[in-house]
């Protein structure tokens, strides 16, 4: 998950405006749960925020106050509430871009079978907002929420392609990579091959690049002048699937969904004009 605290993140707006720094601590003490950190001791706290035991102790008994984390009994630890996912809940709800493309996702999911996703940029990273699983089997769990890296995924670098040449050197520059499977790409000139690329197809790939045995193709949804805003995603295993397979069968169709679901954003913005 993207920290607040990054120094080479940009800030979006107000610049200049120094950070209030009782919320950006709150907020990092909310960040640092989430995967194999499910419950979190104040030390383990300290050292992934990089704040101070103490600091640690008046944020965690405030934020337990306020319903966002509370005790784990049995780890005698600390563990997100579920009232913390009231404020993803409040993003997703009337959220203009999901209900435009929920009837191409799902129509996309019911012609291929296999998982549809739509995610969002953050930063460095792409946010998965919604998600059609496939209909047959399939051992990756992909929950709302989960944030990837834009250099090593379909999305991320479908997304990337749109974009001017100098913003995505910028992105891959502020990105940490590193391998995370055997087969991920880090070298950077061929990253941004591999964006430009997509930006002739229309379309990026990866293969097995976040997960092992996970086959990705994905194209970008196009907003108001003509900048990216997210991008749609078909993942298929390698235990039905060839990269090339999937390509060949489904990457025209991808396309065809992101410029429908192009266009209700472009239907939805003039509506509120």
């Amino acid at each position: 998950m993207a920290r607040l605290s990054n120094p080479k993140r940009k800030n979006s707006g107000n610049r200049g405006l120094p950070l209030n720094q009782s919320v950006e601590k709150a907020l990092s003490v909310l960040q640092a749960f989430g995967g194999e950190k499910h419950a979190l001791n104040l030390i383990e706290i300290s050292v992934a925020t990089g704040i101070t035991k103490s600091s640690a102790q008046r944020l965690t008994n405030t934020l337990e106050q306020l319903g966002y984390l509370m005790r784990d009994p049995q780890a005698k630890r600390w563990i997100l509430a579920p009232r913390t996912l009231t404020i993803g809940h409040a993003y997703l709800s009337g959220h203009a871009l999901i209900e435009r493309a929920t009837a191409q996702l799902l129509e996309l999911n019911v012609e291929t079978g296999e998982s549809v996703s739509l995610s969002e940029p953050d930063d460095t990273q792409m946010v998965f907002v919604a998600r059609f699983p496939g209909h047959k089997r399939f051992f990756i769990h992909m929950p709302i929420g989960r944030s990837l890296p834009m250099y090593c995924t379909a999305a991320g670098r479908a997304y990337l392609s749109r974009l001017p040449e100098e913003e995505v050197l910028e992105i891959i520059d502020r990105s940490s990579i590193k391998p995370l499977t055997p087969t991920t790409i880090t070298d950077v000139p061929r990253i941004l091959s591999l964006v430009r690329e997509a930006r002739s197809a229309g379309y990026a790939w990866a293969n097995q690049e976040c997960y092992r045995g996970d086959l990705t193709i994905g194209a970008p949804i196009m907003g108001q002048h003509g900048r990216p805003v997210a991008a749609i995603n078909i993942s298929g295993p390698t235990s039905r699937w060839t990269l090339g397979d999937l390509t060949a069968r489904y990457a025209e169709l991808l396309m065809e969904t992101a410029r429908a679901a192009s266009s209700g954003m472009a239907d939805r913005i003039s509506a509120q004009k």
